[in-house]
């Protein structure tokens, strides 16, 4: 056995016309002769065969068999080509093909030494000597072994120097068997690791006439080819230490920082817990970090000096509680209130104004190219901030979106969802159309679609409000004026936001009467959400069903209830300056306007006034 080194081997076969069937056979019996004094495997010598006329044939690459006898019975398989001799062409594919990692050679930098063995009867019918230069060039070894009628000058064109090493011309096919185990010492060579001082420091790996030294693993060769360093494993980067990586011939281990502890995982690294030793004496929380703990106190109450007990706050004096109407402080808590009439909402800070009222709410909202999407996130957002205001519910309030650029599209219609939070999902799900702005065609929509019973709309016999809303940033590319028009005339209560480029004359031919009410301008997208405080009353209609009782205004105790009420009325319109307008004191229509209320409120005082005077 050929024992000096893993080789990989490719096998270049003249089939041309002018080998005879018999010629052919001598020359499998050559290649399966070589082939059986090599000690072949996947980690030694790896062989591959190639046959060549007027084109190429790859009986089987580097990366197919691993054993002699496997080789042996393909080789046996070939059937010749029997037609030219483009020894050109079938070097070109050893260069290119043959000799990939992908057919299955072992990478440069593995130093395993690339050879092709070629084996012609006669002259080659294409050029070889810049091919073969190339092939050279690339680290591949080349044999030319010519039988009979070869051309020597061909053969020295092909092989690698020294030439008396690299060509041979056997006489005759009789001959080959015998030039074969002469061949095989030459390709084998002799044991140069065993025969000479190398200095490998770690091992040396013989190759014909020659060697290369190769390091234990954990190690890399350095440049002078012999001497071997350790290889830092954790300089790559790929090692996933959470902390810290230690580096260890060629391996590594994961450390972890002080205060902390390694994971099972062998890479992550875990908090060491010192409040689970139980020894803390915190009143209420412990806390670990990085080499000790700290006490905590529950929201409402403050850490004393002693680092460990806690005693209440008053919480409604001492943190921003955020609450709309009233903070009320409990031991160590506190609560929002809100006034008579108000429910609280579910962030328990809000109060909600339209909790008894019944609206179908169509949205018409723009998604024209002007818009741009970072400003699109933003509209969504701000109708998620009315849909809040909202008491959603298949009976109660009812909510449509619809978005339209040079085209209309229903996001989705009013019996679609039946919760806030649906509702919310869905827009958000909402994409951004693009293009132009066809406010009038959205309108037309709107009426003849989105407010029919089909998509949700209770009956108007059922005298549920209706209510749209239309948001816009620019002038429309189509007329408005009939579609505002007759959406008003079928009852619907409209409502225009206008942002940025908006026009206002388009936003008060869209508006309701009063307009200054029902109409809404925001300089950019980015201060839009101010508008929601107006909406949040406007958009809710009457508060509660049934019947009022009525009662003398002269009463002592409907007087002192009708000032407190009128007193806190006041209070709120001076903090929040807001539009009171749909859900006034004692149930007033919708549409009265903040001067009207007051004047009402005015009047009425005036009234009970002469009452009182005249009882006198």
């Amino acid at each position: 056995k050929c024992r000096t080194g893993p080789l990989d081997i490719v096998f270049v076969i003249d089939s041309s016309r002018s080998v005879r069937p018999f010629e052919f056979e001598t020359m499998r019996r050559f290649m399966i002769d070589i082939i059986g004094n090599l000690d072949v495997g996947p980690n030694a010598t790896r062989v591959g065969v190639i046959q060549y006329s007027s084109q190429v044939q790859n009986i089987f690459s580097l990366k197919t068999f691993f054993t002699w006898a496997d080789m042996e019975k393909a080789i046996n398989s070939i059937i010749p080509l029997a037609q030219g001799t483009m020894t050109g062409l079938a070097i070109q594919y050893v260069m290119n093909v043959a000799f990939t990692t992908q057919e299955g050679a072992r990478p440069p930098h593995k130093k395993i030494p690339r050879i092709a063995i070629i084996v012609t009867d006669g002259r080659p019918q294409d050029r070889v000597t810049e091919v073969a230069t190339q092939a050279r060039n690339a680290g591949i070894e080349i044999y030319a072994v010519g039988i009979q009628r070869a051309d020597m000058n061909s053969l020295r064109a092909m092989a690698s120097p020294p030439l008396e090493e690299h060509v041979f011309l056997v006489e005759s096919f009789e001959l080959i068997q015998q030039f074969g185990k002469q061949f095989q010492d030459k390709l084998c060579g002799v044991d140069v690791c065993a025969q000479q001082e190398h200095g490998c420091q770690h091992s040396c790996i013989s190759t014909p006439g020659s060697f290369y030294c190769e390091c234990n693993p954990g190690y890399r060769l350095n440049v002078d080819g012999k001497t071997c360093s350790p290889i830092d494993a954790c300089a790559d980067g790929r090692h996933g230490c959470q902390h810290q990586c230690v580096s260890v011939r060629g391996s590594y281990s994961c450390r972890c920082r002080p205060g902390y502890y390694l994971s099972q995982n062998k890479r992550s690294c875990t908090l060491i817990d010192y409040c689970s030793f139980g020894n803390h004496s915190c009143q209420h929380e412990c806390v670990s970090i990085p080499n000790g703990h700290y006490c905590r106190c529950r929201s409402g109450y403050t850490l004393q000096p002693d680092s460990k007990s806690c005693r209440a706050t008053d919480l409604c004096n001492g943190v921003d509680h955020g609450c709309e109407f009233k903070c009320v402080s409990t031991e160590g808590s506190y609560h929002c209130m809100c006034p008579e009439g108000q429910q609280l909402q579910a962030d328990g800070k809000t109060c909600s104004k339209c909790g008894a009222g019944h609206v179908d709410l169509v949205m018409v909202i723009d998604g024209s190219k002007s818009v741009r999407p970072q400003n699109f996130e933003l509209v969504k957002q701000f109708v998620n901030r009315i849909v809040d205001l909202l008491d959603v519910s298949p009976h109660g309030t009812r909510v449509g979106l619809v978005q339209y650029s040079s085209r209309v599209r229903t996001e989705f219609p009013l019996n679609k969802y039946h919760s806030a939070d649906e509702i919310k999902k869905a827009v958000m799900d909402v994409e951004y159309m693009e293009k132009g702005t066809m406010t009038g065609l959205a309108l037309k929509h709107m009426v003849e679609h989105s407010f029919s019973e089909l998509e949700g709309a209770r009956p108007l016999s059922h005298n549920i409000p209706r209510i749209g809303l239309v948001f816009t940033d620019g002038r429309s590319q189509d007329d408005i004026t009939e579609w505002a028009r007759r959406a008003k005339e079928s009852g619907i209560v409209m409502f225009a936001v206008g942002v940025g480029k908006a026009v206002e004359e388009e936003l008060r031919a869209i508006a309701s009467e009063p307009v200054e009410q029902h109409f809404s301008y925001s300089a950019d997208f980015t201060t839009m959400t101010h508008l929601v405080e107006n909406f949040s009353l406007n958009i809710c209609p009457e508060e509660g069903k049934g019947e009022t009782e009525i009662r003398s205004p002269c009463e002592c105790e409907a007087l002192v209830q009708f000032q407190t009420n009128t007193v806190a009325i006041l209070q709120s319109l001076t903090e929040k300056n807001i539009l009171w307008t749909l859900c006034p004191l004692y149930r007033l229509a919708p549409t009265v306007s903040l001067t009207h209320s007051l004047a009402q409120m005015t009047a009425r005082l005036e009234d009970l006034e002469k009452q009182i005077a005249n009882k006198k």
